[in-house]
């Protein structure tokens, strides 16, 4: 991470003197000596380490401490006095001062004075991050996985845990993409430095650039003092950019930046800071297809890509289902106290039939909410949810679809029992899946006629098949031969 110092000293030979003994590659020195507005000023900075010049501290000094204490970073505060006096200097430390100097000091002297609190600060930033980072972080050993395509999969990622390289992560809403991102960090080489994750399509537009790259005091309307983004805050460790298709070309060229020269500009700053950040993004879009219409650069994506990893869908793993299953028991019992002995082998029959379109984010609310509703000792089918127990609805739509099949023939005796809207929108949504099925498997998973035919945007196209659970890779397989 980067540690930012602000030099608050009238005297410019000092304040020189102080800039060449703090400035290291991972160190930010901003100077403020004007006297009006001086402390209003101070209070828009961001800062880890403030360094003042004695005389310019308001009187009582300690509400001064109290007040640079206070700032939203809570930085350590150094006083520069230019008497050497030992009485002054406990009083400074009495109210709360982290270190008083004496600028007669010799310069080595003060240099060690000086990195020393920033080693202190260091050690504290280090510490916050080690206390949130052991709140469950993933670990690529939590991945077990009895199907030969997760297999092969975390074989691959193995491989790249050592590396810095830029790593793009690919698949399907729920299949785990972050956490996959997070168990990787934390068994790389930049452990111990910060992960930060950003959801690229989270955030308006106008906003997105600010929190990527931070923002300088007076860059926007409402921006009243500066901030560091999260590049800056991930330095030394990894930035996690999810939706990483949906972030703006002039955001991309800035992104390119930062991959190629390792270096920022904050919005309404023309100096650049080094970062030094693993990248890793993530999408469950084809980027392919993003770069061919325009909506990702080219040289972004041969950046991003030089290791990809394709993250398999839960339901080409089926037989990983009941290991999850009961890894998700033994996590659920302990945070919301309800212990289940197991899950009966009706229920579990369900679970391995389903088509799964969130994936293992949509299998973790199943049991969570299969918990929270069982009144025995295991999960049985009537605690899943009912799109899951009447799988054999499935069937029924195939029947109905038949064209020499009466409708009223292939109607449920339990669709009967339920409200006419809520049979219509389960009966559409199966059909809107069958239909887009057959389309793709008519054109080879080509998007762009698939969406021809369908009368529909590509974008649309993609949230259906994202809603459904539906690749294109799975249709480009079975294409006819020409």
């Amino acid at each position: 991470m980067i540690t930012r110092v602000v030099l608050v000293v009238e005297d410019r030979r000092v304040r020189q003197k102080l800039r060449r003994l703090l400035e290291q590659p991972d160190v930010l020195v901003e100077a403020v000596s004007k006297r009006t507005g001086l402390w209003e000023q101070i209070a828009k900075e961001t800062a880890d380490l403030v360094v003042v010049s004695e005389p310019l501290m308001p009187k009582p000094a300690a509400d001064t401490v109290r007040l640079l204490q206070g700032l939203p970073d809570s930085p350590a505060v150094a006083v520069m006095s230019a008497r050497d006096d030992a009485q002054e200097q406990a009083e400074l430390l009495a109210i709360g001062c982290d270190a008083v100097l004496y600028t007669g000091l010799p310069l080595g002297t003060l240099r060690d004075a000086l990195h020393a609190l920033l080693e202190k600060r260091r050690d504290l930033m280090d510490r916050t991050l080690s206390t949130r980072r052991a709140v469950a972080e993933p670990r690529l050993t939590d991945f077990v996985s009895s199907s030969v395509a997760m297999q092969r999969f975390m074989s691959v990622a193995r491989r790249v845990v050592r590396t810095d390289t830029s790593l793009l992560i690919l698949g399907e809403t729920g299949v785990g993409k972050e956490r996959l991102a997070r168990a990787i960090h934390a068994e790389s080489s930049r452990s111990e430095g910060p992960f930060v994750a950003v959801n690229c399509g989270a955030l308006p537009e106008a906003l997105l650039e600010s929190e990527l790259f931070g923002h300088e005091e007076g860059a926007f309307t409402g921006a009243t003092r500066s901030r560091r983004g999260w590049f800056e805050l991930a330095h030394g460790g990894t930035i996690f950019l999810d939706e990483i298709g949906e972030m703006p070309l002039h955001l991309q060229v800035k992104l390119l930046r930062v991959l190629q020269e390792h270096e920022i500009q904050r919005v309404g700053s023309e100096k650049a800071i080094t970062v030094n950040v693993r990248v890793m993004a993530a999408t469950n879009r084809d980027l392919e297809d993003e770069v061919q219409v325009g909506a990702v650069r080219r040289d972004l994506f041969y950046r991003l890509s030089v290791v990809t990893l394709t993250v398999p869908p839960l339901r080409e793993r089926r037989e990983d289902i009941p290991e999850l299953v009961d890894s998700y028991i033994g996590y659920y019992g302990v945070r919301i106290g309800r212990s289940v002995s197991g899950i009966a082998s009706a229920a579990l029959e369900a679970l391995s039939r389903y088509a799964w379109p969130g994936n293992v984010r949509e299998l973790m609310n199943v049991v969570e909410r299969a918990m929270l509703l069982c009144d025995g000792e295991e999960i049985t089918l009537r605690d899943l949810p009912a799109t899951i127990s009447g799988v054999r609805r499935e069937r029924m739509l195939e029947t109905m679809l038949q064209p020499d099949v009466e409708a009223r023939d292939a109607v449920s005796d339990e669709w009967v029992e339920r409200p006419l809207a809520e049979v219509r929108a389960e009966l559409l949504e199966r059909f809107e899946r069958a239909y887009l099925t057959k389309l793709l498997e008519a054109t080879g998973g080509r998007i762009g006629e698939t969406a021809r035919r369908a009368g529909i945007q590509p974008r649309s196209l993609y949230d259906k098949m994202k809603r459904h659970g539906l690749r294109k890779e799975d249709f480009r397989r079975r294409a006819p031969e020409e």
